[in-house]
């Protein structure tokens, strides 16, 4: 028995008029996808620390969500920029580990568009207290990022910077501050990740506690010009 291929043909799913929703939701789709694509991109060594299976899926669906809130542009039309880009911001890298159960410490972050820089400051505190460690972890550091994307060329500038590795104990750590550099007076959206990872110290090598299993990631907040 011989069974003929199924389904609508490409052709006319691109050209009759019937299928213009699918036309514009595939469009948009695409949009979307390419956007999410982007920022993983501009953040990729920070985020291959932290990361979860879905997180590929999850980020594409979050950002389809800023792509619909486009209320300028018509359907099929519609863009992230154009988006509530704001809407990511809380955004777990790791779903498994959210830096909000994981680190209770307070920080700040402070954004200088006019000078180009952005500082994450951490007040000295008691890692004990206000890092809920895994277990098996002896060691923590704190790292952050900031990704500055063009979304409508697919382009990116980013930086990203670490404290020292520090022991998980009742010690006051000293103030951190993670300063880093941005574009003077750019007007892309703007992206700061602040995250912790682990580590468990064995003859005083400090190796990454179950290959970041337990490390959490968090797009902290998003500035738009």
């Amino acid at each position: 028995m011989a069974r003929e291929k199924g389904g609508v043909d490409g052709a006319r799913i691109a050209t009759d008029p019937a299928f213009q929703r699918t036309r514009e939701n595939g469009a948009e789709f695409g949009r979307a996808g390419r956007g999410s694509k982007v920022l993983r991109n501009a953040l990729r060594v920070i985020i291959q620390n932290a990361k979860d299976r879905r997180v590929v899926s999850r980020l594409t669906t979050k950002m389809l969500e800023v792509l619909q809130g486009d209320t300028t542009s018509i359907r099929g039309e519609r863009t992230v920029t154009g988006g509530d880009l704001a809407s990511l911001q809380g955004f777990e890298f790791n779903a498994n580990a959210p830096l909000g159960t994981t680190l209770y410490a307070p920080f700040t972050t402070t954004i200088d568009r006019s000078a180009g820089t952005c500082v994450v400051n951490l007040p000295a505190f008691v890692p004990a207290n206000l890092v809920a460690a895994p277990s098996g972890a002896t060691h923590f550091k704190i790292v952050s990022a900031v990704a500055e994307v063009d979304f409508a060329n697919e382009t990116f500038v980013s930086d990203s910077k670490e404290s020292q590795i520090l022991p998980w104990d009742p010690t006051l750590t000293t103030a951190i501050n993670l300063s880093h550099t941005m574009t003077n007076a750019g007007t892309q959206p703007a992206f700061i990740l602040l995250g912790i990872q682990f580590y468990q110290a064995v003859n005083t090598v400090n190796y990454p506690l179950k290959n970041g299993a337990f490390n959490s990631l968090q797009l902290v907040k998003v500035d738009v010009v």
